[in-house]
């Protein structure tokens, strides 16, 4: 004789899927968008700057982000930013003044200014070695910088 067991049904938590999983493609592209705004903005607004086809291509992504609760919708309808999120590629960047750039940029253009300054500064008493290793530090940053450039989420 066997017993059947019943197993408890699962509950809404388990059902939704992490952040990291759910903030992606154009959903993805319509929160950074939002960032960049740094002011509330309308369901059609989105549609037209992003090149969607419709706005309710837009409203779906918008409703997605509600349902995150990354934004809120204001008395006028319009969309804003509430919790800002650092998960997948968006780890790589920082937001300064409406510009979204690489973090790795202000190492490659530290190690950039290091160099120059011991070359400018040391002129007749070069060392090779100084050279070698700002220079390998320099080319390493700016290889980073320009591959996480390249997989940036466009807006």
């Amino acid at each position: 004789m066997t017993k059947d067991i019943e197993t408890p049904p699962p509950d809404d938590s388990s059902k939704k899927l992490p952040i990291e999983d759910q903030l992606k493609g154009k959903t993805l592209q319509v929160y950074m968008y939002m960032i960049k705004k740094k002011e509330p903005v309308g369901v059609r607004e989105v549609q037209r700057d992003l090149g969607f086809s419709s706005p309710s291509v837009a409203n779906y992504h918008i409703d997605k982000l509600v349902e995150m609760t990354l934004i809120s919708q204001d008395e006028y309808g319009r969309y804003y930013v509430v919790q800002k999120v650092q998960v997948g590629v968006l780890q790589a960047f920082v937001n300064i003044g409406g510009l979204t750039v690489p973090r790795l940029s202000f190492f490659a253009a530290f190690f950039t200014t290091v160099l120059i300054a011991y070359v400018v500064l040391n002129l007749e008493n070069l060392d090779i070695y100084a050279i070698g290793f700002a220079l390998a530090g320099t080319v390493a940053f700016w290889f980073e910088t320009i591959r996480v450039w390249i997989k940036r989420p466009v807006t």
